[in-house]
Formats: structure tokens, C-alpha cells, sequence
């Protein structure tokens, strides 16, 4: 017997938004986590190195409960592809684009009141303490906004992903529309091998299953990606019934577990060398990698058992569900500050992640709900 969430309205909308609340907050943790590992001199210091690791492989789930909370929502869509593409990427694209010009112009903004050039560095992790601040570079960076992001715009590469995903959606759905459980299974089942394939690649060789100089789309190229969680988020929420309490947990603690491990061991055998790349520090944090597969999908067979039945709880996590995107699109320009308020009050190595993601959560909800409630027809532009 399947599981549809549409025949439980209320549960269902509650326990997504919890699902978004943990997601979002972990997405501004990730970035809150940065300082510890993105440079070596940071890797070099064994408490940074130890917490950048503890949090940074516990956080790894983040974007993949994004993508598998839009499978439930949109699989299978239900509209013309001109009006998919209108409504879904409309309401990123004009955000997208403003965030983005917003974020290129802060490093000439500092220059113009005066400010030193290590502000930017404090603000934006991967920034280097000499960034420039002249409006020219400003410029030459807003114009390639259609093509990449930069170290000022990390957060935007999510919705690079978000766009391809939504162009991609309405072919996809026509399949899932009609496929069966069993087949639905079977591409799952070919996608999990591919989330072996940046290990193999690394560990290996760079040249399997067909992939060479002239080819870069090997045996299982069509199956990887961000579309698996597309449809594992779709299967799990509409074709498999919940487990009980007793069984969720007992299944779902130990695949967690097994997961965390492996991203954790990994990341620190990768990180002992303190000149390792930035792909070697990364490949056990890779959201398409089996480990946080099963850190993902345990995730969210948990929260997927919650219920809330509190009208003030509800109605406060239906307000983080307008908020959400606005919330995802700011917070980068206030992380820099939260950590300056946690030096400034002594928090503990141990505790700066997770208080610096309170601090920034806080600040950016605020603003975006009185925005909200300020000017709504212009706010949907500027935050989603």
C-alpha cells in the first residue's frame, strides 16, 4: 500500500517544513563552517581541523533534502512546460539575479566608504585579503553572473544546479509520471552505482567506463546527479509506506552512522595533508556520494514520522516556508558578522559553528519576515 502525502494535507505540510527548517539551518551551518576549512593555515590547526570536520560531515545532507523536498513537491509536474518554466523559474531567476549583482557590488562598496580591504575576506570565506575593490572588477563579475559564480556568490551555485533541475523536470516527469515502482527502483538502483564514481575516479582511474580525453560522458553519465534525489524524495514520500517509530530508528540510526563515519574518516585522511586540493578535501563531502546518500535518506525517513499538531508551531514553520528562499539568498552576508559575534563573546571552538548559524538564521529571518509583511508584492522579487 502506498504512502501519499496529499491524502494527509495538514501532516504532510508540517513535516516538509520541519524537513526545510533542518535543511535550511544546515546550509547556513556548511557556510559557518567554512573559516575551519577552506585554507590550509585553518586545516593546520588541529581544533579548527577536528570541528570543521565533526560539523562540516554531519551537515553533508543539507542540499540533498532540498532537491528531494522539490521531487515531492513537483514530481510529477502537473502543467504545461511553458507554464512550469514561467512560474518556477521566474521566481528564482529575478532573486537569483539580484542577490548575485548584490553581492559582486559589496567589495566596491567597502572601497568607497573607506573600508579595508579585510572586511571582504571577513565576510566571504574564499575571499583572498587583497580582493579588489574597484567597481571595474564589480562589473566585469556581474557580467558573467549567466555563466559561474565566484568567492562572492558561493551560495549561488545551488541555484545554478536549481535552474537545471527545473529545465530538466518536465522531460523527467513524463517517465515518473508513468513509470512503475519496479522501474523506479531499477534507476535508483543505477544511480546509487554512480555515486560511487568520484571515489573510483579518484582512487582508480580518472578513465573508466568509456570516459576519455574525447569523451567525458561515460556508462553511467545519464543516471548521476542531483535528478536521483529528485526521485528518491518523490518514491519515498509517495510509493513507500511509513515504518513505525521502533523500525525507523532502528534501521535509520545505524545507516546514519555508517555514513557519518565514512564522510568523517574520509575527510580527516584527506585533510592530514594540510596542501591537500580543494577536490581532495571535498570528495568525501560530495552531496552524490554514497555516504551522504544514506545520511540523506535516513534523514528524512525520521523527520518524515514527525507530527505537529500545535496551530502556533504550524503556523510559525509555515512562515519559514516563505521565507526560506530569502533566508538561503541573504545569509551569506551575515555569516562573516555572526562570527564576529562570537568571537566578541568567547564562544567555545566547539560551539562557533553551530551559535555563528543561530546568529545568522536569526538575523536573516527577521529581516526577511518584516520585508514580508513591509511590502509583499516586492519582497516575492527580491527573496522568492
Amino acid at each position: 500500500m502506498s504512502h501519499n502525502p496529499e491524502t494527509d494535507h495538514a501532516s504532510r505540510i508540517v513535516w516538509l517544513d520541519v524537513l526545510r527548517l533542518l535543511a535550511i539551518f544546515m546550509v547556513i551551518c556548511i557556510h559557518c563552517s567554512d573559516p575551519f576549512n577552506v585554507s590550509p593555515e585553518a586545516r593546520s590547526n588541529p581544533e579548527f581541523n577536528f570541528w570543521g570536520g565533526v560539523y562540516g560531515s554531519f551537515l553533508r545532507p543539507c542540499v540533498p533534502l532540498f532537491v528531494m523536498i522539490t521531487g515531492i513537491l513537483l514530481l510529477p509536474v502537473k502543467m504545461s512546460f511553458e507554464a512550469f518554466y514561467k512560474k518556477r523559474l521566474l521566481r528564482i531567476a529575478v532573486p537569483f539575479l539580484v542577490w548575485s549583482v548584490l553581492y559582486n557590488l559589496f567589495p566596491w562598496v567597502t572601497g568607497v566608504l573607506g573600508l579595508p580591504q579585510s572586511i571582504i575576506s571577513d565576510t566571504f570565506a574564499y575571499a583572498s585579503a587583497d580582493a579588489s575593490q574597484t567597481f571595474s572588477d564589480a562589473i566585469k563579475n556581474i557580467a558573467m553572473i549567466p555563466f559561474q559564480f565566484n568567492v562572492y556568490t558561493v551560495p549561488m551555485w545551488y541555484l545554478y544546479m536549481l535552474i537545471g533541475l527545473y529545465l530538466y523536470m518536465p522531460f523527467f516527469s513524463l517517465w515518473v509520471e508513468k513509470a512503475t515502482l519496479k522501474q523506479k527502483k531499477i534507476f535508483l538502483g543505477f544511480w546509487s552505482v554512480t555515486l560511487f564514481l568520484p571515489y573510483a575516479y579518484s582512487f582508480f582511474s580518472p578513465n573508466l567506463f568509456g570516459i576519455s580525453a574525447w569523451n567525458s560522458f561515460g556508462t553511467f553519465y545519464y543516471f548521476a546527479g542531483f535528478n536521483g534525489y529528485l526521485l528518491l524524495g518523490h518514491l519515498l514520500a509517495n510509493d513507500i509506506k511509513e515504518w513505525r517509530w521502533g523500525k525507523t530508528l532502528a534501521i535509520c540510526v545505524p545507516l546514519f552512522a555508517i555514513g557519518y563515519i565514512v564522510t568523517y574518516k574520509g575527510f580527516k585522511a584527506m585533510t592530514a595533508n594540510p596542501l591537500c586540493t580543494e577536490q581532495e578535501m571535498e570528495l568525501f563531502f560530495l552531496y552524490c556520494s554514497p555516504n551522504v546518500a544514506l545520511m540523506t535518506a535516513s534523514l528524512f525517513l525520521v523527520v518524515r514520522k514527525i507530527r505537529i499538531k500545535s496551530a502556533q508551531r504550524i503556523t510559525l514553520l509555515a512562515n519559514l516556508t516563505k521565507c526560506g528562499l530569502g533566508i538561503y539568498m541573504s545569509h551569506y552576508f551575515v555569516v562573516g558578522f555572526g562570527y564576529g559575534v562570537a568571537d566578541a563573546l568567547a564562544i567555545p571552538v566547539s560551539l562557533r559553528i553551530p551559535v555563528t548559524a543561530i546568529i545568522a538564521f536569526a538575523i536573516c529571518w527577521a529581516i526577511v519576515s518584516f520585508c514580508y509583511r513591509l511590502a509583499p508584492k516586492y519582497s516575492k522579487w527580491i527573496f522568492g
